[in-house]
């Protein structure tokens, strides 16, 4: 699979180094384009791709072109592109720009995919939503799984539910680091070390979302588990309850999800 790159940020850096990391292709068949240079030259000779001049040079060398630029220029970059781009699957990670907006500028015999990744892409840790729009073949939707599982997990959607997506897990890590930063600020209250108290609350946040990764339990099964009756663990979580935990972070999912729709005139994603 020859797969290019307009735009050469820290996601599409992240995507370049999971496709190779897993064999999905060579560094040859891997071309990329930035409108600042420097990022891609030093992608190019940190990993072996190719660099191209132009982002009409991209297109015409790839089979797969991933569009990982900022929303203002998304349209301008494909419509430089738009002659090249016929008969190839077109895989959009742009903030707020709907697959109709996306094939438009595209052109009518390019196949368009939108997908929303989170950052942890970064660390091969990723959630990514993807919807597919009007041609998108079977053999593409095996492209796109392709290139997001090499960084994480990916899971189909339809479009408008992507808004959701970035409420939960686009904007969702944010929410995590908070939790992590505060679980480490009560053990440092309590007299711990900070680096200690950062140190256990990362390992004891990683530890609990692979106890529901692993065993597939409900969330509420596992947290019974460990909730004995009159113990330190019950006492904890009514002064969370008190404190409006659960209720304040669906209220941060939505508002997410509500500003991603303002964002995008109803479809957008941040």
């Amino acid at each position: 699979m020859k797969i290019g790159f307009i735009g050469c940020g820290k996601m599409a850096s992240a995507l370049i180094q999971g496709v190779l990391a897993a064999k999905v292709c060579e560094p040859p068949e891997v071309v990329v384009h930035d409108k600042l240079s420097e990022p891609a030259e030093v992608l190019g000779t940190e990993s072996g791709i190719r660099v191209a001049r132009d982002n009409r040079e991209v297109a015409a060398a790839s089979d797969v072109v991933l569009l990982c630029v900022k929303p203002e220029d998304a349209l301008p970059a494909l419509a430089a592109a738009s002659a090249d781009l016929t008969g190839k699957l077109l895989v959009s990670i742009v903030a707020g720009v709907t697959i109709d907006s996306l094939q438009q500028a595209a052109g009518p015999e390019c196949r368009v995919v939108r997908v929303m990744p989170n950052t942890a892409a970064l660390v091969q840790k990723g959630a990514s939503a993807y919807a597919t729009g009007a041609g998108v073949t079977d053999q593409d939707v095996a492209a796109v799984e392709e290139i997001f599982t090499s960084v994480g997990r990916a899971f189909r959607v339809k479009e408008p539910l992507l808004d959701a997506v970035t409420g939960l897990s686009g904007s969702g890590p944010a929410y995590v680091y908070l939790f992590i930063e505060a679980l480490s600020d009560g053990g440092v209250q309590m007299g711990l070390p900070r680096d200690l108290a950062t140190s256990l609350a990362v390992q004891t946040v990683a530890g609990a979302a692979g106890m529901v990764a692993e065993t597939m339990m409900h969330p509420a099964l596992l947290r019974e588990m460990v909730t004995s009756p009159g113990g330190t663990t019950i006492a904890g979580l009514a002064e969370l309850e008190r404190g409006g935990v659960r209720a304040a972070v669906m209220d941060a999912v939505c508002a997410a999800t509500l500003r991603a729709r303002e964002l995008g005139g109803g479809d957008a994603e941040d």
